[in-house]
């Protein structure tokens, strides 16, 4: 009989800590996969300053739908608010759905989401709702800092 219950006891650890390292490879995927689903929705919708709807969007009004709807997080609605949010990140270890942030202009910030492989998705002011990657000579040197929102 006890050897049953230790049996059962050992049967229990195995399982349980199966499922944990399956749980936390799902929820990268679902992570990734909620953020291309909302690409797919809104790329080449428009730029429109101040926009927040689907007839066209600014950089801040993409990100705060696209995380609202995909990860039901409230973000502020300014980019210079939501560099304020969340967690300091290097640039050496962003995950897909952190923020990145640029200052391409003295006047203006802009902001995207992180989707890996050096590329990140935001509204851009000349083709709208696009992926770009970090890489582009232009974005580079337009970089400034990036924010862990999610606990990915």
């Amino acid at each position: 009989m006890k050897k049953n219950i230790i049996l059962l006891f050992m049967s229990l650890l195995i399982i349980n800590s199966c499922g944990s390292s399956k749980k936390t490879r799902v929820q990268k995927k679902s992570t990734q996969y909620l953020l291309e689903k909302s690409y797919k929705k809104y790329k080449g919708v428009p730029y429109r300053y101040g926009g927040t709807t689907s007839m066209g969007f600014d950089c801040s009004g993409f990100v705060k739908r696209v995380y609202s709807e995909a990860f039901h997080k409230n973000l502020p609605r300014t980019t210079k608010a939501m560099m304020k949010t969340g967690k300091k990140i290097n640039k050496k270890h962003l995950k897909i759905g952190d923020l990145v942030f640029f200052h391409p202009t003295r006047k203006y910030y802009h902001v995207g989401i992180y989707m890996g492989n050096n590329q990140f998705i935001h509204a851009s002011t000349s083709k709208g709702v696009m992926k770009s990657s970090l890489d582009n000579v232009y974005w580079k040197k337009k970089y400034i800092t990036a924010r862990r929102i999610l606990n990915n």
